[in-house]
């Protein structure tokens, strides 16, 4: 009889045992552990790559056709114009195919409840860098085709040119620049400073140029001008919202820029090619050393010699 066991002390033994074991349980930790986090295109967005690339080089094809319809004197509107797609096909090809891609590395401090500590969420947001390369060739050829249809001075259509090159410089800087400090969007402020300064030499010079050509040109600069700058305004809205704030993630940020880039060249470029073959007043004919070379007429003289020698 001595080994029956007491059921009422068997579990007050168990509960002791269970009170001694948990009181060696360490205590839980404060600090609420993130892993970092890490925003990619999807393969929506690669597609997207793929589909503006194919879109470039069509255009492409195109414009050359229609450069080799006309002669070589004529054709500073569809070189310029044809270029520009031709540097977005390869820029679009270096996106798409894994290229002209970096990551930039952003620190968020999390606020958590109950007294535990913020902690840190280590960001890695893919920035295609390739995009800017192309903005900063593309972008100036499109300054050069409306200064040109205006027919402005030279010294504004540098100015132009040069502020366009600063805007697209800076807005890189930004995309990459540090989130802890102002420096981020001091890089966006002088973009945006930069594209006043070409929306002033377009509206004021260009417009005023554009018109002293004619009605035909000055309504139609007025048209595709304004169908430029209202799209160029869109660009620093999407990047404020994509690399600027991280409110959109990169996948929506390809798709953006590509309706826009579609929009601001292929588009661009056929409007102004076809409206100019059809309209005469707007066309500008090039001699000299750009259609006949470095013979007989076309020569280029630096300085006549000296007489009397």
């Amino acid at each position: 009889m001595s080994n029956i066991v007491d059921p009422v002390q068997a579990f007050a033994n168990m509960a002791t045992a269970i009170k001694k074991s948990t009181s060696t349980v360490s205590p839980i930790p404060t600090i609420v552990p993130t892993l970092p986090e890490f925003q990619d295109a999807s393969e929506t967005g690669e597609r997207t790559l793929w589909v503006v690339f194919v879109v470039m080089v069509v255009s492409s094809i195109v414009f050359t056709g229609m450069a080799w319809s006309v002669p070589i004197s004529k054709r500073l509107f569809h070189i310029v114009t044809t270029l520009i797609v031709i540097f977005a096909s390869c820029a679009y090809f270096a996106m798409a195919s894994g290229h002209g891609i970096s990551y930039h590395h952003a620190v968020v401090r999390q606020s958590h409840k109950h007294g535990v500590p913020d902690t840190k969420l280590d960001i890695y947001r893919q920035v295609y860098w390739a995009r800017y390369v192309d903005w900063s060739v593309t972008t100036p050829l499109l300054l050069l085709d409306l200064c040109l249809l205006a027919g402005m001075a030279g010294g504004n259509i540098l100015i132009a040119i040069i502020a366009d090159v600063i805007m697209i410089l800076t807005g890189l800087f930004a995309a990459f620049g540090a989130e802890d400090s102002p420096q981020k969007w001091g890089w966006y402020t002088i973009a945006c400073i930069a594209y006043l300064v070409v929306v002033w030499q377009l509206v004021v010079h260009g417009r005023s140029t554009a018109m002293a050509k004619g009605g035909k040109v000055g309504n139609f600069y007025a048209a595709i001008g304004g169908f430029t700058l209202l799209i160029w305004t869109v660009y620093p809205i999407v990047w404020g919202i994509a690399d600027g704030s991280r409110n959109m993630d990169v996948d929506e940020e390809i798709i953006a820029y590509a309706v826009l880039d579609i929009l601001a060249k292929p588009v661009f470029g056929a409007w102004l090619l076809f409206t100019h073959q059809a309209m005469p007043e707007s066309q500008i004919e090039v001699g000299g050393f750009w259609a006949h070379g470095a013979s007989g007429e076309g020569a280029i003289r630096v300085g006549d010699d000296d007489e009397g020698a």
